[in-house]
C-alpha cells in the first residue's frame, strides 16, 4: 500500500537532499481548485499554489481538456525547427497582452530560471555591454546565469563558484527596514543613493546591459518597493542606455491584483520574464520584450528542444483564456482586500505579528519575538506546522515570513476556513501550546 511514510522513505534512497526544501512529509496525489490531498487520504487547503504556479487552481476542467486534447494530436515536435498551432496563437496572445508598448517579441522557455537567463542573454547581445545589476533578496532561478543574479540564500552560492561574472547586486528597497521616524521619501532617498553608489565608484554605466528586478520579490519576503525607487531606477535606466527587465515568474497572470505585478508601478520594461503559472504550471516560460531588443539574438542563443511545445503552449492558451475570462486578477484583489482585514485583525492582537503586507492574494507575515521585534524563525516553523496539521499548506520564506498564496481560484469559503486555522493557530501559539516538531532544524530555507 502507498503511503506518506512509506513513498517517502523509498524516494530518499534516490533523490538528492538539494532536489527539495524541506517542509512536510506529505506526497501529493491530487488536487482541485485549491484544495489538495495526499496519499494517505487526507485533504488540504492549499495556500501556497505550488510556488504561485497554479495561479488557476488544480485541474482546471478548461486547462485539463486542452491539455487532453492537445495531447492526443501531438505531445511534443521541437519548436526549436518547426512551428505548431498552439505557440504560434499563444506568441501573438502573449505579445498583445504585454505591459509593454511598440512591437513585442516573444521566446520561449521551460522554466522561469531560463527565462531570465535569456534576458540576460538578450540584454548583453542588444546592448553590446557585459554587466548586469540585480537585488539583493532576489531570487530569479537556479540556472547559473538566474542564481547569479539571485540573492536569497547562501546554499546558491556556496561549492558552486565562480559564477557568472559581471553581475552586481544592490540593496533591495524592503520597506520594512525604514529606519525608525524615516519618511518614505527619505527612505527612498537613502535606498537611491545606496543604488547608485556602485555607478558611482567602480561599476561604469556605459558598460551596463541591463538592471533586472522583482519589482514586488516573492521569495524574499513578498515585498513591493516604493513606487517612486523603481520609476527612478528605470529613469536612471535609460538615461544610460541600459535596459530595465522586470521577473514576471512569481508575481505576474493576476496573483498581485493586476495582469502583471509592474502595472503596479506606471512604468514599462523593456524585457520581463514569465514562467510558473503560464501553463497552470506545466514547464513553459517567456522572454517577452521589446522586438527590437529581442531580434538582437540569432538562433541557437535562446532555444530549446522542449520549450514551446505543443502540449504547454496550448495549456498556457487555455490557463490565459480563464485568467481573463475568470477575471482572476480583478478577484485577486477583490479577495485580497478580506485578506487585508483578517490579517491586520490578528497583528492587533498578537505582538508576535510584525511587518505584513498583502497585495491581492499575495502576501508575507512576518513574525517576530515579541519583546526584542526579531525575526522569530521557531515561532513561524511552530505556525506552519500547526497549520499544516489543521488543513492547511503554507510555507515560510527567510525563516520568518509566512507565505500566502492561494490559487486566485480559492472560494470565499475556503477562504474563510483557512483564516480559521490562522487564527487558531496564531491563538494557540500565543497561549503556549504549540512546540516544534521533531524535525524542526530540517524545516524551511
Amino acid at each position: 500500500m502507498k503511503t506518506n511514510k512509506a513513498l517517502l522513505a523509498a524516494e530518499a534512497k534516490s533523490l538528492s537532499q538539494t532536489a527539495r526544501i524541506n517542509y512536510f512529509d506529505i506526497v501529493i496525489e491530487s488536487g482541485k481548485g485549491a484544495l489538495l490531498k495526499d496519499v494517505d487520504g487526507n485533504s488540504y487547503i492549499d495556500l501556497l499554489a505550488s510556488a504561485s504556479s497554479t495561479n488557476t487552481g488544480h485541474a482546471h476542467p478548461k486547462v485539463v481538456q486542452a491539455i487532453q486534447q492537445q495531447a492526443a494530436k501531438i505531445i511534443q515536435y521541437t519548436p526549436a525547427y518547426f512551428a505548431n498551432v498552439p505557440a504560434a496563437e499563444l506568441a501573438q496572445k502573449l505579445a498583445k497582452i504585454a505591459p509593454i508598448s511598440g512591437p513585442v517579441k516573444v521566446a520561449w522557455g521551460n522554466s522561469g530560471s531560463d527565462a531570465n537567463d535569456g534576458i540576460i542573454k538578450f540584454a548583453r547581445a542588444y546592448t553590446g555591454r557585459q554587466y548586469v545589476v540585480s537585488f539583493m533578496g532576489a531570487y530569479h532561478g537556479s540556472t547559473y546565469g538566474s542564481l547569479s543574479a539571485s540573492a536569497v540564500s547562501l546554499n546558491m552560492a556556496r561549492k558552486i563558484g565562480p559564477l557568472l561574472p559581471g553581475v552586481v547586486k544592490v540593496p533591495y528597497p524592503d520597506p520594512w527596514h525604514r529606519l525608525p521616524n524615516e519618511s518614505e521619501a527619505d527612505f527612498v532617498d537613502r535606498m537611491f543613493a545606496a543604488f547608485l553608489e556602485p555607478f558611482q565608484t567602480y561599476l561604469p554605466a556605459e558598460e551596463t546591459a541591463v538592471i533586472m528586478m522583482e519589482a514586488i520579490q516573492g521569495d524574499g519576503g513578498i515585498v513591493k518597493a516604493p513606487t517612486e525607487f523603481v520609476r527612478r531606477v528605470v529613469e536612471f535606466a535609460h538615461q544610460n542606455g541600459i535596459l530595465f527587465a522586470v521577473d514576471e515568474v512569481n508575481q505576474g497572470l493576476g496573483r498581485t491584483g493586476k495582469m502583471w505585478s509592474i502595472q503596479h508601478f506606471g512604468v514599462e520594461p523593456d524585457l520581463m520574464s514569465v514562467g510558473k503559472s503560464i501553463a497552470s504550471g506545466l514547464p513553459l516560460s517567456a522572454v517577452v520584450g521589446r522586438a527590437d531588443v529581442m531580434d538582437s539574438l540569432a538562433a541557437p542563443g535562446h532555444l530549446f528542444t522542449t520549450a514551446g511545445n505543443p502540449v504547454t503552449t496550448a495549456a498556457a492558451l487555455a490557463t490565459l483564456d480563464v485568467i481573463q475570462a475568470e477575471k482572476l486578477p480583478e478577484r485577486s484583489a477583490r479577495l485580497g482586500k478580506l485578506a487585508v482585514a483578517f490579517f491586520a485583525e490578528q497583528a492587533q492582537k498578537y505582538a508576535f505579528i510584525g511587518a505584513w503586507r498583502m497585495y491581492g492574494l499575495d502576501g508575507g507575515i512576518d513574525i517576530v519575538d515579541p519583546q526584542t521585534k526579531k525575526p522569530d524563525a521557531a515561532a513561524t516553523t511552530k505556525l506552519i506546522y500547526r497549520v499544516f496539521e489543521l488543513g492547511a499548506i503554507m510555507i515560510s520564506l527567510k525563516e520568518n515570513i509566512l507565505r500566502f498564496q492561494p490559487p486566485l481560484v480559492i472560494t470565499e469559503e475556503q477562504l474563510q476556513q483557512a483564516f480559521a486555522i490562522l487564527a487558531q493557530a496564531f491563538a494557540e501559539l500565543d497561549a503556549g501550546k504549540l512546540s516544534l516538531p521533531a524535525n524542526a532544524a530540517q524545516i524551511g530555507w
